[in-house]
């Protein structure tokens, strides 16, 4: 069984989703990929303490408090490899910025920055998995599911220097 509840944030409203154990899902309203992945109904409850605990990280996180992400249950569905940059999203620190070909070079295995960009892209917990702060090899602040204004408000509310990053003009290269 899943759980799921909302949560009003400064970037809209939010959906949380739980299994009794841990979080599996975060999604902004009207973001790509909202619900991905969930194929079962989830039961919406006000009482469950994962999404009580993540609401609580939450409002800390929006108040800039710099919750650690150590602090929440997370249950991520996907293949090892997602798994494996998910891990590496949630090594990057509060307030700053990594991009997708440096997490490429770190992985295990090889995976060009544009496999990284497809998990990055289909990070089913955001702002918790904080996909929010990969950005393209010269600052280019392509590639958020929930758009580019989103991840701008998220990265300046990090307190994140953005004076050498860009909204790109077109396309998405990373």
């Amino acid at each position: 069984m899943l759980y799921k509840t909302c949560f009003e944030s400064p970037v809209g409203e939010l959906m949380l989703a739980s299994s009794l154990d841990g979080i599996v899902g975060l999604w902004i309203k009207g973001q790509k990929y909202y619900g991905l992945g969930i194929a079962q109904d989830m039961q919406e409850t006000p009482d469950n303490p994962v999404l009580a605990k993540a609401k609580d990280w939450l409002a800390r996180y929006f108040s800039q408090m710099k919750p650690a992400i150590s602090e929440l249950p997370l249950a991520p569905q996907g293949s090892a490899f997602r798994q494996e940059v998910w891990q590496m999203l949630c090594a990057i620190p509060y307030g700053e910025v990594d991009t997708y070909g440096a997490i490429s070079k770190r992985m295990k295995t090889y995976a060009s920055a544009q496999a990284v960009g497809g998990a990055v892209g289909h990070n089913p917990i955001s702002i918790i998995i904080p996909c929010h702060r990969v950005v393209g090899k010269s600052g280019s602040l392509t590639g958020y599911a929930a758009g580019i204004e989103t991840k701008k408000r998220l990265l300046e509310l990090e307190g994140v220097d953005m004076s050498g990053l860009y909204e790109p003009k077109t396309g998405t290269a990373l």
